[in-house]
């Protein structure tokens, strides 16, 4: 059987960010695979979505677009808007597959994975592969999270379409970070009085003084300005308290917390509680953090699986939490010049991402910290 010398899983930003990069090395050869077609999430997307980030063509000014996954592209030059949406992100990405010539199976979902002395054979219901590297990059979304609490059955994950379904009255939801804060808003704009649920208080950050540079940590400007108006029209609650329970109240529900009275919701509440690391069939070729999240060598290599890479939000290092495109995407040339190099390939084609400064290589550097 013909042995692939890279195979990347998820065709979405990280996978095809990664097959870019490992396909600009010298006699290389790169496959994606996606069970889906190429950014399928972005194509799950509610038309109201856009981007946190905002995309400028800053390119060759050393300010290369936030929102790009390869140094030469920008998706507000090619999508012509600032903030993009599902779709048109999802086209950008094809865009690149297609001009960069990456070989790539939609529709193709990997079963199994099992390391092998030259690599690995990789399962697919579509048949069988092998590859010398894997990178797995199958993105978040397929592992939705909720809050671990008593009736969390009766809750609507944030990334379930009737999460974004028209809601009269009153709207509990739970989790105060982005995508709580996005949908609550997408809510309140159409009429609904919400209650966001969150003892971490994620919002805290342009509200009260309570300072966290690092988008990670903190909200985005665009979600902090929508939260303002939202806040102004008095029908958005931001409640200081973990919720502990969920049970129906006739033909509502209500929602239990840690303090203060409990929250009514008229429809059935919302979690917005975040994701899993999304490692589907790779799950167990993982060591785990204290924290439960992927356990990385510096060159995003698992610890117990030679040659198996992780790309995408589901990075951690330290406290580094790389959820965002521009932040993983500085490890798509490192990580691809590891595996050149252990190849004994000719890596200078990659000279491009250090000059555009979309190669970090020295995790030392990473971290926010802004004087004012």
């Amino acid at each position: 059987m013909h042995v692939i010398d890279a195979t990347i899983v998820g065709a979405g930003p990280a996978g095809v960010g990664m097959a870019v990069a490992a396909n600009a090395i010298d006699d290389f050869e790169v496959s994606l695979i996606d069970a889906g077609q190429i950014g399928q999430t972005f194509h799950d997307w509610h038309p109201e979505q856009r981007f946190l980030t905002p995309s400028f063509t800053g390119n060759g000014f050393g300010a290369t677009d936030l929102n790009s996954v390869h140094p030469s592209t920008s998706p507000a030059f090619t999508l012509g808007v600032d903030y993009p949406d599902g779709p048109g992100y999802a086209r950008y990405l094809r865009s690149l597959v297609s001009h960069f010539r990456v070989p790539i199976a939609e529709d193709t979902r990997v079963q199994r994975i099992t390391p092998t002395d030259d690599g690995f054979e990789i399962e697919t219901d579509r048949g069988r592969g092998r590859s010398r590297t894997l990178i797995w990059a199958g993105g978040e979304r397929s592992e939705p999270r909720l809050p671990g609490i008593r009736g969390e059955h009766l809750l609507t994950h944030s990334s379930h379409a009737d999460a974004w379904a028209e809601r009269r009255g009153r709207l509990a939801v739970i989790g105060g970070s982005e995508s709580g804060i996005e949908i609550a808003c997408h809510h309140v704009e159409r009429g609904a009085e919400v209650s966001v649920i969150d003892a971490e208080r994620p919002w805290g950050h342009g509200v009260d003084g309570d300072r966290q540079a690092d988008p990670s940590f903190g909200l985005a400007p665009r979600t902090r300005i929508r939260m303002r108006a939202a806040l102004e029209t008095g029908r958005l609650e931001l409640r200081d308290a973990s919720a502990t329970a969920v049970v129906r109240n006739g033909t509502g529900f209500r929602v239990s917390t840690s303090r203060g009275p409990a929250v009514l919701s008229e429809t059935p509440p919302i979690a917005a509680t975040g994701y899993g690391p999304g490692l589907g069939p790779a799950a167990e070729l993982f060591d785990r953090r204290d924290d439960g999240w992927p356990l990385l060598t510096e060159h995003d290599e698992s610890t117990v699986t030679p040659g198996l890479f992780l790309t995408g939000p589901a990075l951690r290092h330290d406290d580094e939490r790389f959820c965002f495109v521009y932040k993983y995407r500085q490890r798509f040339a490192h990580v691809a010049r590891v595996i050149g190099e252990r190849a004994g390939r000719d890596c200078s084609a990659l000279d491009l991402w250090h000059e555009q400064g979309m190669l970090l290589d020295d995790l030392s550097c990473c971290g926010t910290s802004c004087a004012c």
